[in-house]
């Protein structure tokens, strides 16, 4: 069974690009002047997709616009909320550790 939009045509299934695949497309609409329209009906994308990796590497040039992270600020980023995820998770189990010895110290 096919989910359908609003406008009553099927829903496209999820697909994924590599990242080759990607830079290729973004390399065509910024480096060979194509319309990013032109593009994602060439490669069969949508046009939101397209225009958000065109955006990721203009930011990552240096001229996107203002308050756009970097791909190595997203990285960070991601990596710091791991980090601090754990962090809270190893508090929490010294915290109840704690607890628990003081408990039974009494």
């Amino acid at each position: 069974m096919t989910t359908e939009t609003k406008t009553g045509k099927p829903r496209r299934k999820r697909r994924t690009f590599t990242k080759e695949f990607k830079e290729g497309a973004v390399k065509l609409v910024l480096d060979e002047g194509r319309t990013p329209s032109q593009v994602a009906r060439d490669l069969d994308l949508t046009s939101s997709a397209l225009a958000k990796w065109v955006a990721r590497e203009k930011a990552d040039r240096g001229k996107g616009r203002p308050g756009l992270l970097t791909t190595a600020e997203r990285e960070e980023i991601a990596k710091l909320r791991k980090e601090n995820r754990e962090l809270r998770m190893e508090r929490d189990i010294l915290k109840k550790a704690a607890a628990f010895f003081a408990k039974e110290s009494t």
